[in-house]
């Protein structure tokens, strides 16, 4: 019975380290998802500051 309880012990044991190590992966897969996402907004903008300024030069040339 002893020997049962161990190795439930040591299963359970596995278990909650998994689970810390899987909360500390999702919590910095997250932080990463919000990075690319703000970095993904700043090339958007940037793409879009691109083509107004190619409209302007474009709008100068004369037909």
């Amino acid at each position: 019975m002893q020997t049962e309880l161990d190795m439930l012990e040591s299963r359970l044991t596995q278990m909650l380290d998994r689970y810390r190590a899987m909360r500390e992966e999702t919590l910095k897969l997250r932080q990463q998802v919000v990075a690319l996402e703000n970095s993904n907004k700043q090339l958007t903008e940037r793409l879009e500051e691109a083509r107004s300024r190619m409209e302007t030069l474009l709008n100068r040339i004369p037909d």
